[in-house]
């Protein structure tokens, strides 16, 4: 069987001109079978893009050309269809959203721990090892012996982190999926006074490679949620047990699934008494016209392209 490859990158880099480098890419990216989505901002760049290995690569070469860099951060995954509908480069405030201006990423990092001495750290009461993720994202999985911030969104981190009550000198790990957030959330740290700041290098991702290669025994528990339509992966890295509600994008089981508070496009019972009556018309004519052009088999951007040919 052949693949699509998935990249997702980050890199933190102060970009001056981010309309002129959107205009760049949108024309490189033109007529290409790349779906995805690309955030630009003053901070630096973040994406999650899929397709062909060869045109991905070509594409990170072309985005260090055009920012002016030599690294970025980017993991790879492998995928028989393409898992989104369409691609977008967006201009953000930010590539992660903290909603704090004037933290110095470049100069505020973690420390770094490397996913075959992370267990050491999730089993060792020196450390508190915090899960920098929201809570329908910890729901599904999670490392053992971590805390929960309960967060709704990023955006509640520093106020969450707060209720914690952490003596400034405390060793603080944290993990996230990637570890974009992770890199937010120390200099957010570093700033409030916290000495000693320490992340799992690569995020969750990282770690489950680690482990699928090394064929080592894991602290992860349960499937990690991914920012895609393979909704969440399991420890071997492939598509896990969870379906996506596209009301609020939440993961959602078999059981939530039969609940009468669940509408396929629509709403789930996550979301439901959020919705007011014309976002449900909305949602309603859009699962309709996904539904008419797969009966009548024309396109939509919500098909999943599989990958059963050469590109």
């Amino acid at each position: 069987m052949e693949y699509f490859s998935i990249y997702s990158f980050y890199r933190f880099t102060k970009i001056k001109n981010k309309k002129i480098i959107k205009k760049k890419l949108d024309i490189y990216l033109k007529n290409k079978l790349i779906k995805g989505t690309i955030l630009l901002a003053d901070e630096g760049i973040n994406a999650s893009i899929a397709g062909d290995e060869k045109l991905l690569n070509e594409i990170l070469i072309f985005i260090k050309k055009i920012l002016n860099i030599r690294k970025i951060n980017n993991k790879i995954n492998y995928v028989d269809f393409l898992p989104f509908n369409k691609i977008k480069v967006r201009l953000k405030k930010e590539i992660v959203s903290l909603g704090l201006e004037n933290l110095n990423i470049s100069t505020s990092k973690a420390s770094y721990i490397s996913p075959s001495d992370w267990d050491k750290i999730i089993m060792n009461d020196d450390f508190k090892v915090i899960d920098v993720r929201n809570i329908y994202e910890i729901k599904i999985g999670n490392f053992i012996n971590t805390l929960n911030p309960n967060t709704e969104n990023f955006r509640e981190f520093p106020k969450k982190i707060k209720e914690f009550d952490f003596s400034k000198n405390d060793k603080i790990a944290m993990y996230c999926t990637g570890g974009i957030r992770c890199e937010k959330a120390a200099a957010f740290l570093y700033s409030s006074g916290f000495k000693n700041i320490y992340q799992l290098e690569g995020g969750i991702l990282n770690y489950l490679e680690y482990k699928k290669k090394s064929n080592t025994p894991s602290t992860w528990k349960g499937d990690c949620f991914v920012f895609d339509d393979r909704v969440a992966v399991d420890k071997n890295l492939t598509i896990g047990k969870y379906s996506q509600c596209y009301g609020c994008r939440r993961p959602i089981t078999e059981k939530e699934i039969l609940s009468k508070y669940y509408l396929k496009g629509v709403f789930c019972p996550f979301c439901y008494k959020n919705k007011s009556k014309s976002k449900i018309a909305r949602s309603q004519e859009r699962q309709n016209q996904i539904e008419k052009a797969k009966k009548t088999k024309t396109f939509n951007p919500f098909i999943k392209i599989k990958k059963t040919y050469s590109l």
